[in-house]
């Protein structure tokens, strides 16, 4: 009888330790798959994590392919716009240097006809009657020193000598009085006089000294000055009050005769 009891014991312990062993056996695959499970799933989160790395890595270089594109096909439309502009600027320079060629042809011609004509103008205040001398030597003077300079331009130089034809030509349709000198006669009495002098356009030139005591005027035929008789008095005082715009414009009866006289001797 005691000897059944360990057996009995030990048939009874038996299937519990198989029971643990065979858990433990059990137990064990499953955390290794468990482990492999967990690696598997951690590496393929990498691998994700690597492809979706390389799409953000492709699109971006995707993105600046297109953006080199387009900044490519926008050089290509601007470098042809700068070949038109280019070529275009061609032609204008050599349209400048045609009209360059043209100004240094018309210099040449236009030069030596400017200078005739300021001649020609000196010429024509010598031979005028003797009205604002000093005015119109200074400006004859000015032209003739700005012929020959290189900072002027051909057009101010052409401009500045028509303004002073200009200037004559109104001189002929015009009244004016001014206070000026009158030379001596040359007879001895060779002391200037202060006197008032009348234009009447550029056909007569009279003096009246500022008394009123003594009136003459210019005779074109002797280029000298000759003394009006008294009846030239009060005319020519009111002729010089209307020139300076003191008196209002009225009827006059200057001495104009005496030039017609003087030529048909």
């Amino acid at each position: 009888m005691p000897s059944f009891i360990p057996r009995l014991l030990a048939v009874a312990v038996l299937p519990c330790c198989l029971q643990l062993y065979a858990g433990s056996l059990s137990a064990a695959p499953l955390d290794a798959a468990l482990d492999e499970s967990e690696r598997l799933s951690a590496e393929a989160k990498a691998s994700q994590a690597r492809i979706d790395q390389l799409d953000d890595a492709t699109r971006e270089m995707l993105n600046e392919y297109r953006s080199a594109l387009q900044q490519t096909e926008a050089l290509k439309a601007y470098n042809k716009q700068l070949q038109e502009l280019t070529a275009a600027q061609r032609k204008e320079l050599v349209g400048f240097q045609r009209q360059l060629d043209s100004i240094e042809r018309t210099q040449e011609a236009v030069t030596p006809q400017m200078s005739r004509m300021v001649e020609v103008l000196g010429e024509f205040i010598a031979a005028d009657v003797p009205f604002l001398p000093d005015e119109r030597a200074d400006r004859l003077a000015s032209l003739q020193d700005l012929l020959p300079r290189a900072d002027v331009s051909l057009a101010e130089k052409y401009r500045r000598i028509l303004e002073a034809y200009q200037i004559e030509s109104d001189y002929g349709r015009t009244l004016e009085a001014w206070r000026g000198e009158l030379p001596g006669d040359g007879d001895g009495d060779g002391d200037s006089r202060s006197v008032e002098f009348l234009r009447l356009g550029r056909v007569m030139l009279y003096y009246q000294t500022l008394d009123a005591h003594e009136s003459g005027w210019w005779n074109p035929q002797t280029r000298s000055w000759e003394v009006l008789d008294g009846s030239a008095r009060r005319p020519l005082t009111q002729a010089i009050a209307i020139a300076r715009q003191q008196q209002a414009p009225a009827y006059l009866q200057l001495p104009v005769k005496t030039l017609a006289e003087e030529a048909a001797q």
